[in-house]
């Protein structure tokens, strides 16, 4: 971590120089069985490669506002990265109609129509499968993303007192919210190195914190677990044993 760190993309830029190979989110969905494992470095490819597609086909600006109507899920974890080193405003659960595009999930296609401007949607299969047939009107960002380049660099550089995140009726600029993943990142007392297992959902800043900006402050990595309900307790703690969890978030 370095202390001059002032937005999430600082935060994960120098986590890629310090050590590209440690893992930096493990996710899980229990209800599909599916686990997904990305180190810094291939995360950081994902990111990459979103944010030029946001930047260049979508013909994003900083200052713009994305309605993101994703799960808890390591493809949301990307966007909200992809929307920070842009500088685009990820307003999570946003009102589609109010933003300047709309990123969405197969539940919630119909609501997401009602954006104006750029539409993508996610299939979020399994290994980041496309739809098999893509729904009118959108692009498949599984059709879109894996051609695009593997370094960005934005148009503008970002402004890390501008708005960054909104969720749940908070809005931070970069900088504030990478001083509240530092300080949640205290509070739970994540250090680096440190494995939280997280159950909770990206529908607040308390999920989105767990779930991805405390452990990416902190040095440490995330265990996400999308549907952890299904899980037993027998299964959480095979869990926790398999997949070296150090603390937990549920």
């Amino acid at each position: 971590m370095n202390s001059s760190d002032r937005t999430p993309a600082d935060l994960l830029r120098s986590a890629l120089a310090a050590d590209p190979a440690r893992p930096l989110v493990t996710f899980y969905d229990d209800a599909t069985g599916e686990r997904v494992e990305l180190s810094v470095a291939t995360f950081a490819n994902w990111v990459a490669k979103t944010a030029n597609l946001l930047q260049g086909d979508l013909a994003a600006e900083p200052g713009d506002r994305l309605a993101l109507l994703l799960p808890a899920h390591w493809q949301t974890a990307v966007w909200l990265l992809a929307c920070s080193s842009v500088g685009v405003v990820a307003d999570v659960q946003g009102d589609p109609a109010a933003a300047d595009l709309v990123v969405t999930g197969p539940d919630t296609l119909e609501r997401a129509r009602a954006c104006r401007g750029e539409r993508v949607a996610l299939a979020l299969r399994p290994l980041g499968g496309r739809f098999p047939q893509p729904p009118e009107g959108f692009a498949d960002y599984a059709v879109e993303a894996p051609s695009q380049g593997d370094r960005f660099a934005p148009f503008a550089p970002v402004d890390p007192d501008g708005p960054a995140l909104a969720v749940d009726g908070v809005e931070l600029t970069g900088a504030q919210l990478v001083a509240r993943a530092r300080e949640d990142a205290a509070t739970l007392g994540l250090t680096p190195g440190s494995r939280l297992l997280s159950g909770r959902t990206y529908d607040t800043w308390d999920g989105l914190s767990a779930g991805l900006f405390a452990p990416l402050a902190a040095d440490g990595s995330v265990v996400l677990c999308r549907h952890l309900g299904q899980l037993d307790a027998d299964g959480l703690a095979k869990r926790v044993e398999s997949e070296r969890v150090t603390d937990t978030a549920v």
